[in-house]
């Protein structure tokens, strides 16, 4: 995880111990992967040099346009797809029984390969090129091995991707397509989890997997940067974010965090973490007053393929992200993901994957407890319905989508 001229430190999540990056591994030497490493930048130079306005001007670049604030790499060792400038758009009026508030939606399946992950995978390979890795894997429930290898792809990067057997078949062309190695895994997202980490370590391979590479974090962040400001810099008060493994809704609080330091906006927003009711160890982590490492891991069975993890392994970034901005866990059913999904696309034509829609079955339950208590939330969309349709096709799982003529009419 070398990075050329580093201009930050890594801090582990465990032990607080602050390393310089050069000769540091993917965690915290002490701890193992139990240590989670925080990327921590010279905050007050880099507020000093950096105008946010001149920033947000240049769009052109994409995620790259924030790279101050980024581990260094140059230039030649980026993707050459554009990653980021992802629409947000305003829609008051989406919850019915709560017109007064004004609802965001962050729509992160415009990205090249359909999901959020893109920017993590643009970082991924730029930072493998930069250490003359041959191969870069990933261990992946779908959306993550698509968008590295689309990523890869276009730098002619080797990829090998651990992904369940039961992953959708649109994210597998999708991996495929792009030419990437594909292993299917018998098991879940934990079984591809183990086998990427042992293969990466036999060969020597680059290893994007996010819970092992503590980098991902900072590549998912820039959707908090382009959010604040796409907000003008005033953030809305709740943000609902789906979880699986944990990165996403870690990298979210990280984004928000550097902006704080550097002084560009005056407060944090509450996160809202919202697992699948069938794959919610962080809820109950949450509600529980032990340690983490006590709660149970139970076989995760939700049909919302992208969050149905047994064990998160960002599960120290994405705590963290709910307790210290005094927001929470929410658990939803899948019935209840369904039916937003469906709602989501009627009434706003922004189509998520089942993972995706939790976000907005989350604040729907959230309101639905909390009448009248926040004037604005903003919603996380990840990931494209294009990925796995069969949420919108008729059937059990999504029992208020509507019929499909057989015939023509």
């Amino acid at each position: 995880m070398n990075a050329t001229n580093p201009t930050y430190s890594l801090r582990c999540l465990n032990c607080h111990v602050c390393y310089d990056p050069k000769g540091i591994g993917y965690c915290c030497p002490a701890c193992g992967e139990a240590g989670a490493l925080d990327t921590l930048y010279d905050y007050r130079s880099l507020a000093s040099q950096l105008d946010r306005d001149a920033l947000a001007s240049r769009t052109a670049e994409g995620m790259w346009r924030f790279n101050a604030l980024l581990p260094q790499v140059a230039p030649s060792f980026r993707p050459g797809l554009l990653v980021g400038n992802t629409p947000l758009y305003r829609r008051p009026g989406l919850i019915d029984y709560e017109p007064g508030l004004t609802v965001w939606i962050k729509d992160e399946s415009r990205q090249p390969t359909g999901s959020l992950k893109d920017r993590a995978s643009a970082l991924a390979v730029g930072l493998a090129l930069q250490a003359d890795a041959r191969v870069i894997a990933v261990a992946s429930t779908g959306n993550a091995a698509s968008a590295l290898a689309g990523m890869a792809a276009d730098r002619r990067l080797h990829t090998v991707i651990y992904v369940p057997r039961t992953t959708p078949s649109a994210k597998l062309a999708q991996m495929t397509g792009f030419g990437a190695e594909v292993v299917l895994v018998d098991g879940a997202y934990d079984e591809a989890f183990d086998q990427c980490q042992q293969a990466c370590n036999r060969h020597g391979w680059y290893n994007r997997t996010t819970g092992i590479n503590s980098y991902m974090t900072e590549g998912k962040k820039t959707v908090a940067f382009e959010i604040a400001e796409q907000t003008n810099w005033v953030l809305p008060e709740l943000i609902f974010v789906p979880v699986g493994n944990g990165c996403i809704l870690g990298s979210v609080f990280k984004g928000f965090f550097d902006l704080l330091q550097m002084g560009w906006i005056e407060r944090m927003p509450r996160l809202i973490g919202v697992q699948a009711e069938a794959s919610n160890f962080l809820y109950r982590a949450w509600r529980s007053e032990g340690p983490m490492d006590a709660v149970a891991r139970v076989a995760p069975s939700s049909r919302a393929s992208s969050i149905n993890v047994a064990f998160p392994r960002d599960r120290l970034k994405a705590m963290r992200a709910v307790r210290a901005t005094d927001g929470e866990f929410i658990c939803v059913s899948d019935q209840a993901i369904a039916d937003a999904a469906q709602a989501l696309a009627a009434r706003t034509g922004v189509f998520a994957e089942a993972g995706a829609a939790a976000a907005y079955a989350g604040l729907r339950q959230w309101v639905s407890t909390h009448p009248g208590e926040a004037a604005s939330a903003l919603l996380l969309i990840t990931g494209s319905g294009l990925k796995d349709t069969q949420l919108y096709m008729c059937g059990d799982t999504a029992t208020s989508a509507p019929a499909i003529q057989h015939q023509p009419v």
